[in-house]
């Protein structure tokens, strides 16, 4: 890659999991009873035929990670977990009480923190709990995040049992001086066995989670770790950029100082160096740092069109809506997002007083719903198109004019009515959407919002 590219492409930019991306939400036109009314809309439009999303944030770790951005409570004090369960089934029937019929689950995901801080017994109570209300779609994919330091056979069993398939552990780099920098100590031995476990118990995709641009991480860290990711051939690898994003309230960045992270070319070259050792050994780019072998669900959600992504990242089918569960979770009902409160405390203080734990939101306004199908199409299949008249809008030119910059950098390629990215773009695809990202167009931002998006 050139360093030129790397050096003109590489500002601060959002990760889209969202457009808007939350620090453009108009929070003073939302009201929680606009949020339910979208939320009943959503769920009549598409609980018959999709079914819903659920995303669990369970948010206790025992140590903290200082690569990690996610909301999170340090404790080990494991009675936290019985009254965080019991809350956030109240929740869940609040949510219930709203529809007009049963909801019919497609996904589940237990994010974090660390939802195997859970014991195996909670995590039934919290899925039973979930099924007391719900129906289960006969074609459901549900997913949790694994510790590969805590979490057991009994875990992996027992959540097999309640219907999971699809697990995804956290790596990151296996160099001890790396590990030791971002506070995560977890040797090789640790992760083959939780994955070996996964395999024996039936789970049918088994991913690991890599990341790049860590403190002292060189290239030769980079190739072994993923030396010895291919010799456990998990199904499925999210290769991310470190977000450095140390600014943050509560994140744990600071265990390090900025010169100890690769910078610029350097850390561009651990990517490419990984992505062709990736490619190698028969995983295929899907999406925006994420990989996968030929027989995983992913790769033929990407080459069907039928990848979505939203707050739990990339997934392997779309449902219009998505509820988000416990504290900092954030819900989509296409029309609107909605953001649960950031502590445990007012989480807790909310439902006490049997409200939603909502705190702020936003209201998509018409425009902001084309913007988002294109960013969508982009961050999913790599092109998107304004022929039809639905997918237009007045600053169309605008758009077209900022992309074109980005054609003669060889980043894209102009259809008649529409663009693809070419494959030196994809490294930039979040450059590209922000070509399309009309509220931060027409407002910088004025103080630090996102990480570098190279």
């Amino acid at each position: 890659m050139q360093l030129s590219l790397v050096q003109k492409y590489n500002v601060p930019g959002p990760r889209y999991t969202s457009y808007p991306t939350v620090p453009y939400w108009e929070e003073d036109l939302f009201h929680v009873e606009d949020w339910k009314a979208s939320l009943v809309r959503s769920f009549k439009e598409s609980n018959a035929t999709e079914g819903i999303s659920l995303y669990i944030h369970l948010p206790f770790c025992e140590s903290l990670c200082t690569f990690c951005g996610c909301n999170k409570r340090i404790t080990k004090r494991h009675e936290v977990e019985h009254p965080y369960i019991l809350a956030v089934l109240k929740e869940w029937r609040m949510y219930c009480d709203l529809f007009p019929r049963k909801p019919i689950i497609k996904e589940i995901h237990l994010g974090g923190g660390t939802p195997t801080f859970f014991s195996p017994e909670n995590l039934e109570l919290l899925i039973n709990g979930i099924f007391q209300y719900a129906e289960k779609a006969k074609e459901h994919e549900f997913s949790f995040e694994g510790h590969p330091n805590n979490t057991t056979r009994q875990h992996l069993q027992k959540l097999y049992d309640l219907g999971f398939r699809r697990v995804s552990f956290g790596v990151q780099d296996y160099a001890e001086k790396v590990q030791q920098a971002i506070h995560r100590i977890q040797p090789f031995h640790n992760v083959a066995k939780v994955s070996f476990w996964a395999k024996e118990i039936g789970y049918t995709s088994i991913g690991h989670d890599l990341i790049f641009g860590l403190p002292f991480q060189t290239l030769s860290n980079v190739k072994d770790t993923i030396d010895k990711t291919k010799s456990l051939l998990p199904d499925r690898l999210a290769f991310y950029s470190y977000a450095h994003v140390p600014w943050i309230k509560g994140n744990g960045q600071r265990g390090f100082n900025d010169e100890d992270l690769p910078k610029d070319d350097e850390k561009r070259q651990l990517y490419e160096e990984g992505k062709k050792m990736l490619a190698t050994n028969g995983y295929h780019e899907i999406g925006m740092d994420h990989f996968a072998l030929e027989n995983d669900t992913m790769f033929t959600s990407f080459k069907e069109g039928k990848l979505h992504r939203n707050f739990m990242g990339y997934t392997a089918s779309k449902t219009q809506l998505m509820i988000g569960l416990g504290v900092s979770s954030i819900s989509d009902s296409w029309y609107s997002f909605a953001q649960n409160e950031k502590t445990i405390e007012d989480y807790y203080s909310r439902l006490e007083a049997n409200q939603l734990p909502v705190f702020r939101g936003h209201l998509l306004t018409p425009e902001d719903l084309v913007i988002r199908k294109h960013i969508l199409n982009l961050m999913c299949q790599f092109t998107t198109s304004w022929n039809d008249v639905s997918m237009q809008f007045p600053e169309l030119e605008t758009i077209h004019s900022n992309l074109e910059e980005m054609e003669a950098d060889g980043l894209l390629k102009f259809l008649d009515h529409g663009i693809i990215v070419t494959e030196k773009g994809k490294p930039f695809v979040r450059n590209i959407c922000m070509a399309f990202d009309l509220r931060l167009i027409r407002k910088a931002p004025e103080t630090k919002l996102f990480s570098m998006t190279i």
